[in-house]
This record gives C-alpha cells, sequence and structure tokens, in this order.
C-alpha cells in the first residue's frame, strides 16, 4: 500500500473572509491530487465545520499569530509562549503524520515557517498582506522567508511588490486568487426584499472586516455627504471585527448615531448570505485606507456585475479598471469618492455598463481555474 502523501497547512483564523475562502479552494485542490492535508486552525469559527464536512483532518491550537494589537513588550511576550506552545504541538503532529510540506496561508503564521527549518521540511508561504512596520518584525519576517520558502506565492503585484525588496534569496510568484463564482452570477429576484433591505432605495455597500484600516469610517463620511442630496440611497456595512477590535466597531455605530445616520445606514455584522447581499445591491464600495493586499471581496462584486468604487491602492488597483469597471479613489478623499457614487446614481447605465464589463474581467483574468493550475505548478516546483 502507497504511504500517503501528508502536508501540514495552518490557518491563521477560521472565518470565511478572503484568507479562509482561498485556504478552502487550495484545500480542495490538494484533496482532488490525491494529498491528505492536515489543517490546524489557530480557533473554532465558520471554516471548520466545512472541512470537517468535506473530509479534512483538522486540529485547533493557538498558532501565536501576529495582530499589530500584540506590537508591545508583555505582547510579545504572550506570542513567544502561543508560539513555543504551538511548536512543540507541530512535531506531535510529525510524528503522527510525518508531513512532506507545511504550508502557511498569510504571514501572520510564522510558527510553521520556524518548526520547518528545523525538521528540514519543505515550507511553502502564502503572502496575502502587506505591513510596513515595526521595523525589527519585518526585519526577523524577512530573514525567515529568505531561509526557509524559496518561492513565496503573493495574492498580487502590489503585495510581491512590497516584500520583494526586502528579500535576499526568496523569489516571489505572484498568483491572483481565484474562487468559484456561480453563487454571484446567478440572478436573485426581488433581491432586496429578500434580504430585508428597501426595495425602493438605491443600495450602496460594503464587506469587510472591522479593523483600523478597512474604511468603514471613511465609507461614512461617503454615506453622510451623498445623504444630504439623495435621499433615495441607502448605506449598508457588513463584516463583524476581529477579536480585540470590538471598541472600532462601537465608534462606528455612534459615529452614525451621532451623524444622523440611523435611517440612511444599515450594520448588518457577520452574514452568510453575502451573494444574496451582493445581488441586492446597486453599487460595491471598498474604502480601505490601507494597502488592501488583494480584496476577494471584489472580485464577488465583479462576479455579481456590480460597479466597484476603491481606493487606488494595493490589489484593487489592479483589479478595477478605473472609468471602465468602477472608480479608484484617492485615500480619505471623501469629495472624489462622493463624486464617483453621485455619477453612479445618477446614471443606471454606467452603473449596468461598468457592472457588466467587471463580471467579464473576473471571469477571464481571475478564474478559479487559472488560479488552480497556477497552485499545482508551485507543488509540483516543491
Amino acid at each position: 500500500m502507497a504511504k500517503p502523501r501528508n502536508i501540514l497547512v495552518l490557518q491563521s483564523s477560521s472565518d470565511l473572509y478572503g484568507t479562509g475562502k482561498i485556504i478552502l479552494q487550495v484545500l480542495r485542490l490538494y484533496q482532488r491530487e490525491g494529498i491528505n492535508a492536515v489543517v490546524l486552525l489557530t480557533g473554532p469559527g465558520p471554516l471548520e465545520p466545512i472541512l470537517r464536512a468535506e473530509g479534512f483532518t483538522v486540529y485547533i491550537q493557538n498558532l501565536g499569530i501576529l495582530r499589530r494589537k500584540y506590537v508591545s513588550p508583555a505582547g510579545l511576550v504572550n506570542r513567544f509562549g502561543k508560539n513555543f506552545q504551538a511548536f512543540r504541538f507541530l512535531t506531535e503532529l510529525h510524528n503522527k503524520y510525518e508531513f512532506e510540506l507545511v504550508y502557511s496561508n498569510t504571514l501572520a503564521v510564522i510558527v510553521g515557517a520556524y518548526w520547518a527549518k528545523k525538521n528540514k521540511v519543505p515550507h511553502q508561504w502564502h503572502i496575502h498582506e502587506i505591513f510596513p512596520g515595526p521595523r525589527p518584525l519585518v526585519k526577523f519576517v524577512c530573514s525567515l522567508m529568505d531561509k526557509t520558502t524559496p518561492s513565496p506565492i503573493a495574492v498580487s503585484r502590489a503585495v510581491a511588490n512590497h516584500w520583494q525588496p526586502l528579500l535576499k534569496k526568496s523569489r516571489i510568484e505572484v498568483i491572483h486568487n481565484g474562487i468559484p463564482y456561480d453563487e454571484f452570477l446567478e440572478a436573485l429576484p426581488n433581491a432586496k426584499a429578500k434580504v430585508g433591505l428597501p426595495q425602493e432605495q438605491l443600495i450602496v455597500g460594503m464587506v469587510g472586516r472591522v479593523n483600523p484600516h478597512k474604511g468603514q469610517s471613511f465609507f461614512l463620511e461617503m454615506a453622510e455627504q451623498i445623504a444630504r442630496k439623495y435621499s433615495n440611497v441607502h448605506f449598508i456595512l457588513v463584516g463583524d471585527p476581529f477579536s480585540g477590535y470590538e471598541p472600532i466597531l462601537e465608534e462606528l455605530k455612534q459615529k452614525i448615531v451621532d451623524k444622523k445616520l440611523g435611517d440612511r445606514v444599515s450594520y448588518l455584522g457577520y452574514r452568510t448570505d453575502v451573494p444574496d447581499l451582493m445581488r441586492a445591491m446597486d453599487i460595491f464600495v471598498l474604502p480601505s485606507t490601507f494597502q488592501d493586499p488583494f480584496p476577494t471581496v471584489v472580485l464577488e462584486a465583479m462576479a455579481s456585475a456590480l460597479p466597484v468604487v476603491a481606493t487606488d491602492s494595493g490589489g484593487s488597483v489592479e483589479m478595477v479598471v478605473d472609468g471602465e469597471t468602477g472608480f479608484l479613489i484617492p485615500v480619505g478623499n471623501v469629495d472624489i469618492a462622493a463624486e464617483a457614487l453621485e455619477k453612479l446614481i445618477k446614471n443606471p447605465e454606467l452603473r449596468s455598463e461598468f457592472g457588466m464589463a467587471g463580471r467579464k474581467r473576473v471571469l477571464s483574468e481571475y478564474s478559479l481555474e487559472a488560479f488552480e493550475e497556477k497552485m499545482k505548478s508551485i507543488y509540483g516546483k516543491i
């Protein structure tokens, strides 16, 4: 009987936002290729039951994930302790499965690279983030990448352009994300009513984790300006905060009250029916105030034939064609953002034209099939 080909996959969270959706596609690909992926999640969440239902072996272990909130002496001590415990757990798993590869999804997971180096196991890093500092942390991550991962995968050129100049040995390969789009392509009659949104209103929405850089506050500033001029426009915010960022959500809710936007803005929290919500929207906005590496939610919006208004930084610049599939706006410039929204609010034909062009682009440039072929080639090289 042939020995099973076991790999260890480390995932930074158990949610179903961008990185969770992408690792799910990677795992399904490996499964079809006859590779047994053992998945280690840092905590419970909606991704876990999906993986178990599809036959994956799943373990839960705190992986000492790097977050900005831990950038302090006490926080770093905490992370060191969690990484030490995770290192020992990885050794226990290896004794059972004899892994031929360790795959770390995002740079927030560092224990896999360090463990792989110590145990002479090949390591693959899939980079989903851009972070400029703190400098000692960036230097440490780059050194670890150089020592463990000859060809890291970056989700966009923006990500590669950020990290490649900092590396001495590793050579980054860009593989744009691709996901199944079928549920975003289907029509949904009376979509607004089915998700509880006002049928007669034009819906402007954003979907994303609540954090300091996703741009929810910028989104509310746009809403305030548009609300003064257009009574038929309603704004929706979808997404919950990372653990520890709950105060940011409370600030957003208070901002809605202070700006008297309670009847113009709805905060919907975490939702599992994002495809239905997309079909209920008329315009999609991603107002990230920091470089968003390659937001999967923009792919979903484009597949839903929505015009996209996004800030002109990070991976969105590679996804949105300004003036063809949507508009790219300067970070933090409310006047230009509102002007872009107004053009779409006043012109339903333009919304339709941009939306259909975006759908065509996402299906040709960012297909799941193209993503899988490139991922298979990477595994072959390893």
